[in-house]
């Protein structure tokens, strides 16, 4: 079998970049609405969380076996399947005013979302074949992030004019658009042959330090930022700030990522910033932000804090994403981008219950301190040194080829 297709100036990576943009704004849309819509569709403060945390539960059960499947039937059938599903499923939302049936439709788009989410990262390192990774995969992290910016502002508009059907209306039609842009422009890669792996081999694929070490920075870094975006707007309030003010200090903190990202991907492909020293750098900026927040909050430093988080997370995900594309052999890319994105949401989730239940015992600044100090001790484990721009054992880790009688798929 040939070599994966190189990437060029006219590869088709727009359409897997919309679908990562989908995901995104489904999630954020969808929440940000609930919460303020949450009184006159009879929702409870319990029942609205667990409305607000199925999305992310399916999609930590689900990713990396939608991940793997990509593995083995090729990612263009698994991105075009969930894309597909992703509309479907969000046509229950049209008797969104039911709150059963909400969730039934959070459940069923966090299920295909993680579908299409790990598989579209995998084709696009399939695509990208080790050359310019850090540029598509800033892009493909800047597509995602404004889908968390402009997700609260367009779902408010549409519900205001619509209500919850107009919105999931909306995304229905948006992520079937996007299934048949995929179908049409994203080439079909046929599923490479796989070494049989023992469980002590999968054992030890998820515990490389290649693998370990991007997935702890990319879980410390959403973490940080999931935190932050719940966090930051009642912060705000309390100093003095109106709700708008507050709603602001959380975009400042997106666009800072959606700017940063394709700009550090770059300097990645030029040499000029190492994985290593790039994720450590933006782990310890991020933790800078929230320290700053736990020890001096005020209308001033919340801005400057959320441009910290956003700058510092922004900086990590691409080095992250691009260091496991690069360091992955091709036939587990899903499985691996999979695992790296359960570690994502498993972040996503644990930083804001982390810095509530802190908050809820010792008052806020303590939790920000103690969030603050864990996203810090996630960038003292350090990748082996290496050129800048690269990553460990670029290309097939340690072990990855060989081949024993006896083994299971992976």
């Amino acid at each position: 079998m040939g070599p994966s297709p190189v990437v060029t100036a006219k590869a088709p990576l727009a359409p897997l970049y919309a679908a990562g943009f989908v995901t995104a704004f489904g999630a954020h849309s969808i929440a940000a609405g609930m919460g303020a819509q949450s009184g006159n569709i009879g929702l409870t403060l319990l029942n609205l969380g667990v409305l607000l945390a199925v999305y992310d539960i399916s999609e930590v059960f689900l990713k990396p076996f939608f991940g793997a499947l990509s593995d083995r039937i090729g990612a263009k059938p698994v991105i075009v399947g969930g894309l597909l599903g992703f509309a479907l499923l969000s046509l229950i939302g049209l008797w969104a005013a039911d709150p059963l049936m909400l969730g039934l439709a959070r459940l069923g788009q966090g299920s295909a979302a993680s579908a299409f989410s790990p598989s579209s990262s995998a084709m696009v390192a399939r695509l990208t074949a080790g050359k310019s990774t850090g540029a598509v995969f800033g892009r493909y992290g800047s597509w995602k992030s404004l889908g968390y910016v402009i997700g609260p502002l367009l779902g408010a508009g549409l519900i205001l004019a619509g209500g919850f059907a107009l919105l999931f209306g909306a995304l229905a039609v948006l992520a079937a658009v996007t299934a048949v842009w995929v179908m049409v422009s994203v080439p079909h890669l046929a599923p490479l042959p796989r070494p049989r792996y023992t469980v002590l081999d999968l054992t030890r694929q998820v515990a490389e330090r290649s693998f370990l070490i991007p997935t702890l920075a990319l879980a410390g870094s959403m973490g940080a930022m999931g935190a932050a975006i719940g966090f930051l707007p009642a912060l705000a309030v309390s100093h003095g700030l109106d709700p708008l003010a507050g709603t602001a200090s959380v975009s400042v903190l997106a666009v800072a990522s959606v700017l940063v990202q394709p700009r550090v991907g770059r300097l990645r492909d030029r040499r000029r910033i190492g994985d290593a020293g790039g994720m450590t750098a933006g782990l310890l900026l991020t933790a800078a932000g929230v320290a700053l927040l736990a020890l001096a909050p005020s209308p001033v430093t919340i801005f400057l804090a959320a441009a910290a988080i956003g700058t510092g997370a922004g900086t990590a995900t691409p080095l992250g994403f691009a260091h496991l594309a690069d360091t992955t052999p091709p036939e587990r890319m899903g499985r691996t981008m999979g695992s790296a994105e359960l570690g994502r949401e498993l972040g996503d989730a644990g930083g804001p219950l982390l810095l509530g239940a802190v908050a809820t015992l010792a008052g806020l600044p303590l939790g920000l301190g103690v969030l603050a100090m864990l996203v810090a001790a996630a960038s003292i484990p350090r990748l082996e040194s290496g050129p800048a721009g690269s990553g460990l054992n670029q290309g097939r880790p340690r072990g990855s080829g060989r081949v024993r009688k006896g083994r299971m798929d992976g």
